[in-house]
């Protein structure tokens, strides 16, 4: 397991954790969001992971944002700093071929959600913590592309309704608007999302890069467009050691073992 003041890192079964982990609330900086970005490479970079849990270590709270005092204390420069690094971490997670995963049983507010949104699948515990993205109430808006990551998981009016006002909302609200894949009781939560990842992870490394990419640039394109895109991504897989595998493993009724070649 790796280590640092913030960010704790370790993998077990092909499936690496990166815990969010600076007391009490997680609220973030510089320091921080360099630690995130430095997990997230590593977890990209190596054969040995084929998905990504992002937890919290804390039992109240996923992320709280920026940490609000040393923004205030922050001169501009310093500010648009840490945003241009929490920028680059949450695009760095949406480039990776891995699936990033986030489990969320704590308040996900303001840049805590943005990072939440920033992975590709998003689990929830059942519970009364709250989600939101406040930035209006400082006067300001979201700067790590929450508004455009809530517009396109939730519809445009209500991610206009709720960047407004700054509203927060309940996990159930988030489950039933589709921000969040699926609500689990606290105590499954954990289990359930390391289900999820070790099925990922058993899969072909090549084809779910090959899905992630698809899906996330074709979203941007015409029909047409995604449709060219999804063909050129798919033809090159046909003549992967792992399809191979698959139509073999299909045939003989018994488990693919894939490779990522």
């Amino acid at each position: 397991m790796t280590t640092t003041t913030a960010i704790s890192y370790r993998c077990e079964q092909r499936v690496a954790y990166i815990t969010l982990d600076r007391a009490p609330a997680n609220a973030y900086n510089l320091h921080f969001m360099h630690a995130l970005h430095a997990a997230v490479v590593k977890a990209d970079t190596d054969p040995e992971v084929g998905a990504v849990i992002v937890r919290s270590a804390s039992e109240r709270f996923f992320c709280a944002g920026a940490d609000i005092k040393e923004f205030q204390r922050n001169d501009t420069a310093s500010n648009k700093l840490l945003v241009a690094q929490a920028s680059a971490t949450t695009t760095a997670m949406e480039a990776s071929g891995k699936l990033f995963i986030a489990q969320i049983a704590g308040h996900a507010l303001g840049g805590g959600l943005e990072l939440a949104m920033a992975c590709d699948v998003r689990f929830a515990a059942e519970g009364n913590f709250l989600l939101g993205l406040p930035e209006i109430k400082l006067g300001l808006i979201p700067g790590n592309g929450g508004s455009q990551r809530l517009v396109r998981l939730i519809g445009l009016s209500r991610a206009l309704e709720l960047l407004a006002t700054g509203a927060s909302f309940d996990a159930v609200s988030a489950a039933n608007w589709g921000l969040i894949n699926q609500l689990y009781p606290k105590s499954e939560l954990a289990e359930r999302c390391f289900d999820f990842a070790k099925k990922v992870a058993a899969g072909p490394p090549l084809a779910i890069a090959a899905s992630k990419r698809a899906v996330r640039d074709g979203f941007e394109r015409t029909l047409n467009e995604g449709l060219q895109l999804e063909q050129a991504l798919c033809e090159p897989l046909y003549d992967s050691n792992d399809a191979r595998e698959g139509f073999s493993a299909f045939v003989e009724k018994r488990p693919p073992i894939f490779t990522g070649s």
